[in-house]
């Protein structure tokens, strides 16, 4: 596998925990109520989301 496709899954796989952890906090409540704070990294992550999928697709 190539190591452009290797580094953009890696990103891929680390902003899909970051949208998660933040996506339970937000809900539950777990580190504290920082909703401002939850909300700029559901968006952070969900953005390196989008621009890794688009990496990939124009890697085909």
């Amino acid at each position: 596998m190539e190591t452009e496709k290797v580094i953009t899954y890696s990103a891929i796989g680390v902003a899909a925990i970051i949208v998660l952890i933040f996506s339970l906090d937000l809900v539950a409540g777990i580190f504290g109520q920082y909703i401002a704070m939850d909300v700029l990294f559901i968006l952070g992550g969900a953005f390196l989301l989008w621009q890794g999928v688009e990496t990939i697709l124009e890697l085909r």
